[in-house]
């Protein structure tokens, strides 16, 4: 699922301008949030025993490290580290380089390196000596690199249906230890980063209406049942568009209290206020009456 942090910039990004850079950081989270759903995609259908956890954050000696998705076999425990990087790049002293730009990224073999160093003795402490064996995955099928080191733990596009062929084939049985450090890793899994990077931004500033969920656009209402998208043409129930509009009132605005009225102007495009209140009586627990009313 998308992290708090991409749902908040996803939802701004709609709601107000954001700065070049802010703009260019929420694009890469949305870009690696879709590579990580099509190797998502891929590792569901593995047939083999193993556990499997997507998105695991962790924290080790005071440091945060992520895993985009880690799969636990019998002998053997595989993180992998996703880039649905586009284009053409290139390995140089060490480095990655965009070959159009020239500009240097950020080295994924390091950052896979870093969440190996923390994760084996985190291990470790927690009495578990199977050997850690990760990659770093590119999914995109138009990614190239150049000069890249040939022993370097890295999966290509075109090998990554060798690399499903491959974990298919793992002699694996899991026992409840398995399962036991399964259940501990995701006990141990931080819901949010201390690093989140979101600009600040006031309810006042923020353009209300609701957003579709498909293309991010501004969608409207036809009656009280029908909410339209005319950019995507998606449509759903007014009820539905609602209920996510008020999921994101709490995500950005957590102290907010949630009211018919603050609903109401939230949502913009539904004209009448029974409708929310009746949306909200329906799925929320009312708390107090009248215009005192709120609801959690």
């Amino acid at each position: 699922m998308e992290s708090k942090e991409l749902l908040r910039l996803r939802s701004l990004n709609t709601r107000m301008i954001l700065a070049p850079n802010d703009k260019k950081y929420y694009f890469s989270l949305e870009k690696g949030f879709e590579g990580e759903k099509k190797f998502d995609q891929l590792t569901q259908k593995l047939q083999n025993d193993f556990f499997i956890i997507n998105d695991l954050r962790l924290e080790f000696n005071n440091s945060e490290f992520q895993f985009d998705t880690l799969i636990i076999a019998q002998e053997t425990i595989y993180p992998f580290e996703i880039k649905n990087h586009e284009g053409d790049y290139y390995y140089e002293s060490g480095n990655f380089y965009s070959l159009l730009t020239k500009d240097e990224v950020k080295n994924p073999l390091d950052q896979l390196k870093r969440s190996k160093s923390l994760f084996c003795p985190l291990l470790k402490k927690m009495g578990i000596t199977a050997p850690v064996e990760g990659f770093v995955t590119f999914v995109n099928p138009v990614f190239t690199l150049y000069q890249a080191p040939i022993n370097a733990p890295i999966i290509y596009p075109t090998q990554l249906k060798s690399l499903m062929n491959k974990l298919e084939q793992i002699p694996s049985k899991l026992n409840i230890h398995h399962k036991r450090l399964a259940d501990q890793l995701i006990s141990m899994h931080l819901n949010e980063s201390r690093y989140t990077r979101v600009p600040s931004y006031m309810y006042e500033q923020l353009k209300k209406g609701i957003i579709c969920p498909i293309c991010f656009s501004f969608m409207k209402s036809f009656g009280d049942k029908k909410l339209v998208c005319e950019k995507c043409l998606f449509e759903e129930s007014v009820d539905s568009g609602v209920l996510r509009s008020v999921k994101e009132l709490v995500l950005l605005f957590p102290d907010r209290k949630i009211t018919t009225i603050s609903v109401h102007h939230w949502c913009g495009v539904i004209k009448s206020a029974k409708v929310i209140r009746r949306i909200l009586m329906q799925n929320y627990t009312s708390i107090g009456s009248r215009q005192h009313r709120y609801f959690e």
